[in-house]
């Protein structure tokens, strides 16, 4: 038995297969309950549901407190099997059928669902995000003003943000310090040179899976696996893609720190550029080189040592 669960704002669309029966639930903490014990009674081998921004959140961490396995998984994938598959039209209950569909074909790996304090953590980061990008968009908005009294709305708006990242930080910086297991990490972590709070942060609340992968795994995960662009003899460039982007970019910017005052991993860097790398290349292949170290310490809870 596979379940597909469509998720929206209201309600969950749920179908089975291959028994074909499907039904609707309200997306509550008490329904979901329910649903969680009419699926137990069924044993499904896996259920399945899209990420949709939040709204999954409740019915996956339900199910899986109630010992059901479940996996969570990028709507895209779901859309690219269903257009595979011929199924161009998109209501819910057909879209809960093409997830149990995807889910008894592909079998993705059910993972651990971010407990509650996890969440939370994982607001905050994407909140902190939200913030910077929205105190970008006032300075560019600001640079094409000249009117003084729009350049005081525009800097009303910045003091505003500024104390709301300050703010974040503080609850960021109160939250993992005051949770022993996360505290270890972020010491873990800030032992790598070019590893600073803010990045820490990021990989704690994005990539809980850091530490239990091995480096292949874990460099897909966070899309800086290169992948072929290959066809009978035409060999074409590695390419990186998909993945977690907030982790990229905190990487991006950790690589850059690291080159900048030349770092450990500004050894790797100038050694590619010499071996013809292009420079994107070279920071790319960086990334996941710091990556996978960072994987290595969390997973044998041993801090940096210089070679």
């Amino acid at each position: 038995m596979f379940v597909g669960i469509d998720v929206s704002k209201e309600r969950l669309d749920v179908h089975l297969r291959p028994s074909g029966e499907a039904f609707v639930v309200p997306r509550d903490n008490e329904s979901v309950e329910v649903l969680a014990e009419r699926l137990q009674a069924l044993q499904p081998a896996l259920i399945v549901l899209e990420a949709t921004g939040g709204f999954e959140t409740v019915a996956a961490a339900g199910l899986a407190a109630a010992g059901l396995p479940v996996a969570v998984v990028n709507p895209r994938q779901i859309r690219d099997f269903a257009r595979a598959m011929g199924q161009l039209a998109k209501t819910d209950p057909l879209d809960a059928a093409v997830i149990a569909h995807f889910a008894e074909a592909v079998h993705p790996h059910p993972r651990p669902i971010a407990d509650g304090a996890a969440r939370m953590l994982g607001e905050l980061v994407a909140r902190r995000r939200q913030v910077l990008e929205m105190m970008v968009s006032e300075k560019m908005r600001r640079s094409h003003m000249s009117n003084p009294r729009t350049l005081r709305s525009v800097k009303a708006v910045l003091k505003v943000l500024e104390a709301q990242l300050k703010d974040i930080d503080g609850e960021i910086s109160t939250t993992i310090r005051n949770t022993p297991a996360w505290r270890e990490k972020d010491d873990l972590l800030q032992s790598m040179p070019g590893i600073g709070p803010k990045t820490a942060r990021v990989l704690i609340a994005e990539l809980p899976e850091l530490g239990r992968l091995d480096r292949r795994s874990i460099s897909a995960l966070s899309g800086l696996a290169p992948f072929p662009r290959d066809s009978g003899r035409m060999r074409g460039r590695r390419t990186i893609c998909g993945g977690r982007r907030a982790v990229r970019q905190a990487l991006f910017m950790a690589v850059l720190v690291s080159i900048r005052y030349s770092l450990p991993i500004a050894e790797t860097y100038h050694r590619l550029l010499v071996a013809g790398k292009k420079p994107k290349v070279a920071i790319t292949a960086c990334m996941r080189k710091m990556l996978v170290i960072l994987n290595a310490i969390i997973r044998d809870q041993k801090p940096w040592q210089n070679a």
